[in-house]
């Protein structure tokens, strides 16, 4: 059983635990849509210009760097954590919470291994605490009725998955650093398959992939993937492509497109066409991170475990390392079967409006613009 938290009232307390890019444009900011339940009390950075401007821009008491961690966690009497540092640091730091009996909400992806992800839960279930994986798209209208459609019959059988998702990654960025996890298919591709595994209700049981490297990091990949009952699935990622974000799933009845699809700074747009009558239902741009700790600090509060799990994290990972090892060695990688019971469902759409991107502190947008 989980510990009681928010043992200090009835919200959770936070320390964010990484001030890059995406923590300053969209996780911090998200605290002001999620008040009614969860509390930024501190910051964790390396970077002390960052923890400077930033804890006066949010009244944030309680500030350290990342050797402080321990400290920063007891000095603001935190219950959870939010991490979003590069990848491979996220097992260490989340181990490091777990045994303080802190919650932990982790950037996607988990970690760069299943080995990771595993130690991870571990972790936290040894300490009685929560671990979630922050797919904000668990929670975001467009994506779940998707889902919706998908399994409702009306496309007919879902048989074939299609997906672009691109973008032009500055030089020095951290996503084409191999050392601390980069590479598309960890940025992205977690994308494509996350949402083609629920669109599907099915795990992936075969994976043939090719990869344009740079820099000894995949660079731009293409995967085709089997799943049962002889349904395809096909994406291709990229950090040296002009910004693209979509995805189609085709039944023997019809399709849907979803376009952008993977976004969080814009609204999106359904394309379902059904017996050669196709209709258009566009959903505004909202807060997608705001609900995530909504979620998470209602989980932490009652004490149920998250639905994007560690068990989620470890299914979109498998995938990721069968892709690089299919690119390895120029064959296809078969995965044992495997049922994943929990899934995404529309009951956990949260919509919050959207936020105005802040001006960042030594924190430059990882795209080219």
């Amino acid at each position: 059983m989980a510990k009681e938290h928010g043992k200090h009232g009835k919200k959770v307390r936070y320390a964010v635990v990484g001030a890059g890019n995406i923590a300053q444009v969209a996780v911090l900011p998200a605290f002001a849509h999620a008040r009614e339940n969860s509390e930024l009390v501190a910051l964790i950075s390396g970077d002390a210009e960052k923890r400077e401007e930033l804890g006066k821009r949010y009244s944030i008491a309680t500030l350290g760097g990342y050797d402080d961690l321990e400290r920063v966690l007891e000095t603001a009497r935190a219950d959870a954590v939010y991490i979003c540092t590069p990848n491979t640091e996220h097992r260490d730091l989340a181990v490091r919470a777990a045994d303080r009996g802190v919650h932990v909400l982790c950037e996607k992806p988990l970690a760069t291994s299943v080995e990771d992800c595993e130690a991870m839960g571990e972790a936290c279930a040894r300490n009685g605490v929560y671990l979630m994986v922050a797919y904000r798209l668990h929670f975001e209208a467009a994506n779940l009725k998707a889902i919706e459609i998908a399994r409702s019959g009306e496309l007919g059988e879902p048989r074939l998955f299609s997906s672009f998702f691109s973008h032009v990654v500055r030089s020095g960025d951290i996503r084409r650093d191999p050392e601390v996890g980069g590479g598309a298919c960890y940025d992205l591709g977690v994308y494509c398959i996350n949402a083609v595994r629920h669109l599907f209700a099915a795990e992936p049981i075969e994976v043939s992939a090719q990869v344009v490297e740079k820099n000894g990091a995949d660079d731009t990949t293409t995967v085709l993937l089997r799943f049962p009952d002889d349904r395809l699935a096909h994406f291709c990622v990229s950090n040296s492509v002009a910004g693209v974000s979509s995805y189609r799933i085709a039944g023997d009845r019809g399709d849907l497109r979803l376009e952008p699809a993977f976004e969080y700074a814009e609204g999106n747009t359904h394309y379902l066409t059904v017996d050669e009558k196709t209709k258009r239902n566009a959903f505004p741009k909202s807060d997608q991170f705001a609900p995530e700790l909504i979620y998470f600090s209602q989980c932490i509060l009652d004490q149920r475990v998250p639905e994007p799990s560690v068990e989620e994290g470890i299914c979109d990972i498998r995938v990721v390392e069968a892709i690089l090892a299919s690119a390895r060695t120029g064959k296809p990688v078969k995965l044992p079967p495997y049922q994943r019971r929990e899934r995404p469902s529309a009951d956990q759409e949260i919509r919050k409006p959207p936020i105005s991107k802040p001006d960042t502190v030594n924190a430059p947008s990882p795209g080219i613009r």
